[in-house]
């Protein structure tokens, strides 16, 4: 039996993990690359075949030039292939973030950010892309 001197109730972790130090919900982290693999899957079904090889990843920020002048952050960055080198789409998870604030806002500009550098990348227009996309950035 436990005492309850207090009256601050049961101390300890309420759930148990299934692995020690691993936390049952998933990280904010993790929950955003979720979100950026949905729509690059929607994305390549579509254009696999023109698209080719595309390395897609995710950081935290982007590493910008102590010169940089312009007001706002990149939300991505492309890289063409060179050589043996794949193209590069890498979207900055913190700058994405703090544009949004409910999970439909970062869903919506995720994608916004995937298509715009997809049709970039093909030559093409953004709604040609996806029909899903609006280039008018979620409130």
């Amino acid at each position: 039996m436990t005492r309850d001197r207090r009256g601050r109730g049961m101390r300890g972790p309420a759930v148990l993990t299934a692995q020690p130090g691993r936390p049952v919900r998933p990280t904010s982290r993790e929950r955003f690359d979720r979100v950026v693999l949905d729509a690059v899957e929607s994305v390549e079904e579509r254009w696999a075949e023109r698209l080719g090889l595309v390395e897609y990843a995710v950081e935290d920020v982007p590493h910008v030039p102590d010169d940089w002048d312009s007001p706002t952050v990149p939300l991505s960055s492309l890289v063409r292939a060179t050589g043996d080198q794949p193209t590069r789409l890498v979207l900055f998870r913190r700058p994405i973030e703090h544009r949004a604030s409910r999970r439909s806002d970062l869903e919506a500009l995720v994608l916004t950010v995937v298509v715009e550098q997809v049709a970039e990348l093909l030559g093409i227009d953004p709604s040609d892309v996806d029909p899903r996309y609006s280039p008018d950035e979620p409130d």
